[in-house]
């Protein structure tokens, strides 16, 4: 209970009681509020030097540009890790599905009526929905127009680090910790690798379908900046560490993506920001010598990685593109 608890306080991760008091608190401001302002933020956002990359980006995220019609009927379908949620802005509760969703709906959503409707699929989404619906995640498959994406479960999702410790002072290791689920890619690299060497890896949970042998002390953030590479392996849909890795002067190690976020995971270029292995894992202990051994080669792609993630830190920005991509899908569905 003790470990646990000093865990707790020094994962690195935000402080969850400060982001729900915070949440609700703006949650308190009528909407009405927004959406007075919402039209002049926009009309100011056209002014903005980088207004073509912001229309750039709103269109990775709304693949859609047709009509469609959405369906009068209210409805909510429930599933393993996710809900699928039909009607107006105002009926979507915190109660519905889990609250860090709702806050961050809120913080798009309330800049329009509250009587517009959507379709909504809050969680772990691993399939494209049958009609145009907002997501967190969409599968990186040639038809996935209808997985329409927003900064969602950004608690989780959305946290960066100021690595103080460069890649050449770190050690020659492999780090990875986290749960199983249902994770094909995570379950093939701890069989592996679970008692190599050179790999500190495990599981952070107890489960009957997972080997004893295979759990492990969770580690913080701040430990896991020790080591030079760090595997961020998708588990539900994405890899939720992606980001904070290559925010840190550490490797980030993954298969290719198969599904991808308001990161634009699908964006990502192998080799340039981040190392590549097969889903097999048979070239991960090749690459992880070759980057060992050319650290300038090592330190290029962490660079590239930093310059890639810096494109998310503008937070006026991001909120004018998330309010361009639900004026974008309202507009199509023909109620704006």
């Amino acid at each position: 209970m003790r470990g646990n608890f000093l865990y707790k306080i020094n994962s690195g991760k935000p402080n969850k009681m400060k982001f729900f008091v915070l949440g609700y608190l703006k949650s308190m401001v009528p909407s009405i509020f927004f959406q007075k302002r919402l039209n002049h933020v926009l009309e100011k956002a056209r002014k903005r030097d980088d207004y073509e990359y912001i229309l750039k980006r709103v269109d990775y995220y709304i693949k859609l540009n047709a009509p469609f019609a959405l369906s009068e009927k209210d409805e909510i379908r429930r599933g393993p890790a996710w809900i699928h949620y039909r009607g107006p802005f105002s009926k979507f509760t915190p109660k519905m599905f889990h609250s860090a969703y709702y806050l961050d709906q809120l913080d798009v959503t309330r800049w329009f009526p509250q009587h517009l409707r959507w379709d909504f699929c809050p969680g772990d989404v691993y399939f494209t929905p049958p009609c145009p619906c907002i997501v967190k995640s969409r599968l990186l498959t040639e038809d996935n127009s209808n997985s329409v994406i927003l900064k969602l479960d950004k608690l989780r999702h959305f946290l960066f680090v100021h690595d103080r410790k460069s890649f050449r002072e770190k050690q020659d290791k492999v780090i990875f910790r986290g749960k199983i689920r249902s994770s094909r890619v995570r379950t093939a690299f701890l069989k592996k690798f679970i008692n190599h060497p050179v790999f500190d890896c495990g599981v952070v949970e107890s489960r009957e379908d997972v080997p004893k042998e295979w759990e492990r002390p969770k580690r913080t953030i701040r430990e896991h900046l020790d080591y030079k590479f760090i595997m961020a392996l998708e588990g539900n849909d994405v890899a939720s560490n992606l980001k904070w890795v290559m925010s840190s002067n550490c490797l980030a190690v993954m298969t290719r993506p198969t599904c991808e976020t308001w990161f634009m995971e699908g964006s990502l270029i192998a080799g340039y920001h981040y190392v590549e292995v097969k889903e097999d894992f048979s070239d991960l202990e090749e690459k992880i010598r070759y980057y060992t051994e050319h650290i300038q080669e090592a330190e290029d792609i962490i660079a590239h990685a930093h310059e890639y993630v810096s494109q998310f830190m503008d937070k006026e920005r991001e909120e004018i593109i998330q309010l361009l991509v639900l004026q974008k899908y309202l507009r199509l569905s023909g109620q704006y």
